[in-house]
């Protein structure tokens, strides 16, 4: 059961209030960057893996 609009605004509001605006923003920021990283490291790996020869 998925909550409603009013569900997810009250949520957002409870989570301002305890995180704060900065820090929703750097939190925000890092996962964004992990988020990048973990692509680009998916990406390096499936360029570097041999691929299969069968013929």
């Amino acid at each position: 059961m998925m909550p409603g609009p009013f569900e997810l605004i009250i949520i957002l509001i409870i989570v301002l209030l305890l995180f704060g605006g900065k820090r929703l923003k750097n939190i925000g920021g890092d996962l964004g960057n992990a988020i990048k990283g973990f692509k680009s490291s998916m990406k390096d790996e499936t360029d570097t893996q041999p691929k299969d020869s069968k013929k």
